[in-house]
């Protein structure tokens, strides 16, 4: 593994599932990082300063990476082979890219409108998600951001009650294509080891799967809505659902 003169920084919204993705990997690597943690609109200024938009953003000595599929392939490139999250086959590699994509461009915004729809008009709620970890002065200012930062995240993420019944149904199939994926008793997507593909599984679809071991996880899933807690339990018993847990479970 490449040495790092000083630990990397991250830029983030800590309940981000994109933020997520690239925490595990920067974790199962051992990579040494410093989060910095902002709630929106704040991760906007901090990202601004660096050349980024949204998080994660990842700064190194070097350069800025700022979508998580250009920080855990960079993140590859300095890893020797036996750690590697891409695989050296070529074609168990694309297998892993087109899946990573599916779940990046598919998966996690489906995740990210259902969710937000559940939990969006519940302030304590959101406090709690969008504050963990955040310097203290962005958590005092939060009742009074909240109210135009809800009215700009449903117009950004088009939040409304169809727009998450097709983000069900989307995730819903999704995670059946896993399912099949995983059938005869596969221990990952591709390949023999834990790849990225397994990762951004895991991770984006943590929302939906309310793993103990999140580094984010609230600190009583039961103030959830009940139908939110419903869905959370259908997908927890899927093979897909099983599969992600037993990998927050064994491997995060």
């Amino acid at each position: 593994m490449q040495n790092q003169q000083k630990p990397f920084r991250l830029i983030t919204i800590p309940v981000s599932h994109y933020c997520e993705k690239v925490r595990w990997a920067l974790d199962i690597l051992k990579l040494p990082y410093i989060e910095e943690a902002h709630m929106p609109p704040f991760h906007r200024f901090a990202t601004k300063k660096v050349g980024g938009k949204s998080v994660p953003v990842l700064v190194t000595e070097d350069e800025v990476f700022t979508d998580s599929t250009d920080i855990l392939k960079y993140l590859d490139s300095i890893a020797p082979n036996e750690a590697k999250l891409y695989p050296l086959n070529a074609e168990q590699y694309q297998e892993v890219e087109e899946l990573e994509e599916l779940f990046d461009e598919t998966l996690a915004p489906a995740i990210r409108q259902w969710g937000y729809f559940h939990v969006m008009n519940n302030s304590k709620l959101m406090q709690e998600k969008w504050c963990q970890n955040v310097p203290i002065v962005e958590n005092l200012l939060f009742p009074l951001l909240f109210p135009p930062m809800r009215s700009i995240s449903k117009k950004k993420y088009n939040i409304n009650a169809e727009s998450a019944e097709q983000a069900y149904k989307e995730i819903k199939s999704i995670f059946e294509k896993v399912s099949r994926l995983l059938a005869g008793d596969r221990k990952y997507l591709v390949g023999d080891k834990i790849s990225v593909a397994d990762i951004a599984f895991a991770s984006l679809g943590a929302p939906i799967l309310s793993p103990e071991q999140h580094p984010t996880k609230s600190s009583n899933s039961q103030e959830l809505p009940s139908k939110m807690l419903f869905v959370i339990k259908e997908f927890r018993k899927t093979p897909a659902g099983t599969f992600a847990l037993n990998l927050y479970a064994n491997q995060r």
